[in-house]
């Protein structure tokens, strides 16, 4: 089903081959939905700069959001030059010489493990003599997984993210105020209010003692589905039981059904099943369909055999593997067509690559609600060459 119904009247001639292609208005109404959360529960909602980090768009999100995450120096520098508010950044391990710049720009750091927290307090103090607002947060692992693929279930046995529970018995947490927990990913309300249950009981101790309590993010908040009266509810229970600040960090939910990947056929292959070559490419332009894995789905196209004409659409690079999938089309395919690829706005932009010297898409705004087009950025060979030495 296709998800990003405002391009469903969208031309793809007007832009060029390969793309991606967001549609503001879009991306508004889900800021809108997320802005109403913050507004009613009191909770404070930062961008995750790892899912979409379009900055072209930062102006719009000040609007609506209280700041940005980030997951490392280079995220906590955009968020801060481009974003404003508040900037949260968490690691799961800092060097020094990062650290040190993480905290002359961010309002919290969080840190992955008493080790870090303690091997870098003379520099931590530091920061804090000339930032006395600066906050020191550890994220947490409660050991309850809600996850179904341990791919992307920070819960998972042996997971490096987070600090496991048991290991809180006896720590000092002197200089702590706060508490990060990330453990959903595209899920709704009700793994939340099953993981907070856990944290509530396992953290029992601590909870009383904290400034701040950030929920992360995986929180599929714009979803039509999802009940928001329902989490409205539980964070101001929450908030007032404990006395807390609570924090959101959507990424997925801010740019989620908001974006496609144009992209065009250079040619019509055949071995056993007629192959349609793409000027784009599954590993370079959209690695979740490969890492996941998950069918991206195709504007007016089936499933194998639902329409007349099968096709297997490929990328353009040497790697055998480079595959979209499998789709069905009413009409036969021809070099040149344009074809547009469903919800490429988040975890695309972010996650592409050059390998093999292919192109990255361009980067196109467009307004669903006036239907202007605005060109954002177009990349050529120095973007390539200068990524190597």
């Amino acid at each position: 089903m296709i998800k990003s119904k405002s391009f469903k009247n969208f031309d793809p001639q007007r832009v060029p081959s390969p793309c991606f292609v967001v549609d503001e208005a879009a991306v508004e109404l889900n800021l809108q939905r997320l802005k109403k959360v913050q507004d009613e529960s009191g909770a404070r909602i930062l961008m995750a700069l790892k899912a979409f980090s379009m900055f072209s768009l930062a102006p719009l999100v000040k609007k609506y959001l209280s700041g940005t995450c980030a997951s490392g120096l280079y995220e906590a520098r955009l968020g801060k030059e481009e974003f404003g508010g508040e900037v949260h950044t968490f690691s799961t391990a800092y060097s020094e010489k990062d650290l040190t710049e993480i905290l002359k720009i961010s309002d919290h750091v969080v840190f992955n493990s008493f080790n870090q927290w303690q091997r870098f307090q003379d520099l931590l103090q530091t920061a804090k003599t000339k930032h006395p607002e600066l906050k020191f947060g550890l994220r947490i692992n409660p050991l309850h997984s809600e996850g179904t693929m341990s791919l992307y279930d920070p819960c998972a046995p042996g997971s490096r993210l987070g600090i496991p529970y048991p290991q809180f018995e006896g720590k000092d947490l002197t200089g702590i105020s706060g508490l990060h927990f990330h453990t959903l990913c595209e899920q709704g309300y009700e793994p939340l209010n099953r993981t907070l249950a856990v944290i509530e009981d396992r953290f029992s101790e601590v909870l009383p003692q904290l400034e701040w309590v950030n929920f992360g993010g995986g929180h599929h908040l714009t979803d039509e589905t999802y009940p928001i009266d329902k989490l409205i509810t539980r964070i101001k229970n929450f908030q007032e039981k404990y006395t807390v600040q609570v924090y959101l960090e959507p990424g997925e939910a801010i740019a989620i059904h908001t974006g496609v990947l144009v992209t065009e056929v250079l040619d019509i292959a055949h071995n056993e099943h007629d192959i349609a070559i793409l000027d784009s490419s599954a590993t370079c332009h959209m690695p979740d369909t490969l890492e996941m894995p998950y069918r991206a789905e195709v504007f007016y196209a089936g499933k194998p055999g639902e329409k007349t004409y099968d096709y297997r659409l490929a990328g353009m690079t040497c790697l055998a593997g480079d595959v979209m999938g499998d789709y069905s089309f009413n009409e036969t395919l021809q070099p040149g067509q344009r074809l547009l690829f469903d919800d490429m706005a988040h975890y695309t932009m972010v996650k592409t690559t050059t390998f093999n010297g292919i192109a990255l898409p361009a980067i196109a705004l467009w307004n669903s609600a006036t239907n202007e087009v605005r060109m954002i950025k177009e990349f050529s060979y120095d973007d390539f060459k200068n990524r190597l030495s």
